[in-house]
């Protein structure tokens, strides 16, 4: 439990493919599998692959669910809280600026996001 450096970018890059990251590890699929996907679902709605919207349809193509964080305490739920309350699953947190996975109570990041507030997240539903 807690924090797991991942970074599955092919260039090592660790700024603006968060998104990209997080769905990668999520769904087990790889970078450049997500990364062409967002981009086709960002065409097709005509938006950019970074945006809720276009992230989001694909997520629920892939058999993940929306849900809301518990309004219990807003501004101080973090990843680190999440994670605790969900150690099992695969899930994709949408934090104010930011997009990490959480995956059986670990977060997979590039960086250590335990503080971070999240606002949502999905939930890969179980078959």
């Amino acid at each position: 439990m807690g924090f797991s450096y991942f970074n599955p970018n092919p260039a090592g890059l660790k700024v603006g493919d968060c998104t990209v990251r997080a769905i990668a590890k999520a769904t087990g699929k790889s970078w450049d599998e997500v990364y062409i996907g967002l981009c086709l679902q960002g065409l097709i709605m005509g938006d950019l692959p970074s945006a809720n919207s276009v992230w989001s349809a694909y997520l629920r193509q892939q058999g993940f669910t929306r849900n809301v964080i518990p309004n219990t305490c807003p501004d101080c739920y973090t990843v680190a809280d999440f994670c605790a309350d969900h150690p099992r699953g695969a899930y994709v947190l949408a934090l104010s600026s930011h997009v990490v996975c959480v995956e059986d109570g670990t977060y997979f990041d590039t960086w250590d996001s335990g503080s971070e507030i999240p606002l949502f997240y999905w939930a890969k539903e179980e078959t």
